[in-house]
């Protein structure tokens, strides 16, 4: 699992590659936390994503949170087929508040 973090002054986009399963996800909070940290503003493009469980869907819930009680925002777009069945099944699109938007 490869994350390409990119920094452009208070914001910061995420990108994931690969699987986000409980194989990875420790992995891949250890990268994610330190970068949202100090971001007024985070972006996560999960196009890259190929494989999502639980645990990926809980890393996601994590940083919505953590920037929550910041009062900062997170963004996801590109969601991938696999990220929106993740999302489909827990029901879980609404409570991150951004559009999906499906391609052919």
């Amino acid at each position: 699992m490869q994350v390409g973090i990119v920094r452009a002054g208070a914001a910061v986009h995420i990108k994931p590659e690969g699987e986000m399963t409980i194989y990875h996800a420790a992995d891949l909070k250890a990268q994610m936390l330190p970068a949202i940290r100090s971001a007024a503003e985070v972006e996560i493009d999960l196009s890259g994503v190929s494989e999502m469980d639980t645990a990926g869907f809980q890393l996601l819930v994590m940083v919505k949170r953590e920037l929550a009680e910041r009062g900062q925002s997170l963004r996801l777009v590109g969601h991938s087929p696999a990220t929106l069945e993740v999302l489909d099944w827990y029901q879980m699109a609404g409570y991150f508040g951004d559009p999906v938007v499906l391609t052919s």
